[in-house]
């Protein structure tokens, strides 16, 4: 499976725009109940507020809800949608808060202030790039051990421990596109010696976006 970007933790930020507060929230959530309970969680701590807008973005049946919260239709849940497509986010949920200050912004400058909250929020709460992952046991020789550590250095992949006594059992966390190519090297690394073990899969963080 491709790999995918979230948040990274929660985040929030505000600003305020002719007197009205817009604060964006943030959070990585992997399901529709996760997102609607970030929401109500949002909604619970701003009761006073005008509007909570809210937009998420899931993997599962690749979902996508946006809502504008009584804003002129168009004017807040999309704009706050369109951030999260447009940064390539998922499993995550935006909920945008607005305490109107008095003062109307218009369709444009409605628009324009969730896109910015929504920014605000992304830039709050950091990026992930997730990726499917292989975790790999190799037992071997202490020479064995010497050459496959230098090869895992080489090749960045990262090292999850060592385990030593009258053999080295090395463990290995590898992107899961790669397995392939891995296996290969370690046969040709060890003359077939060495057959890595498969011991886990999952999703976990390849880089900062």
């Amino acid at each position: 499976m491709p790999a995918y970007k979230t948040a990274a933790k929660n985040g929030e930020a505000e600003f305020t725009e002719k007197k009205s507060r817009f604060i964006g929230h943030l959070a990585p959530v992997s399901s529709e109940e996760e997102a609607l309970a970030f929401l109500e969680r949002i909604r619970a701590e701003n009761r006073t507020a005008s509007h909570n807008v809210f937009a998420y973005r899931l993997r599962e049946q690749n979902l996508e809800r946006a809502s504008d919260d009584g804003e002129p239709q168009g004017t807040a849940g999309v704009p706050v949608l369109k951030v999260l497509q447009g940064k390539e986010l998922v499993d995550c949920c935006c909920v945008v808060t607005r305490y109107f200050g008095g003062t109307l912004l218009g369709t444009g400058g409605l628009a324009r202030a969730y896109t910015q909250a929504a920014v605000l929020a992304c830039e709050a709460a950091g990026i992930l790039t997730m990726a499917e992952t292989i975790d790999y046991a190799l037992e071997t020789d202490y020479a064995g051990y010497g050459r496959l550590e230098h090869y895992a250095a080489e090749e960045g992949i990262r090292v999850l421990g060592a385990e030593f006594g009258a053999s080295v059992v090395l463990r290995l966390r590898i992107p899961s596109e790669e397995a392939s190519p891995f296996e290969h090297d370690v046969a040709e690394l060890t003359n077939g010696a060495v057959i890595p073990v498969l011991t886990g899969r999952g999703w976990n963080a390849a880089e900062p976006g």
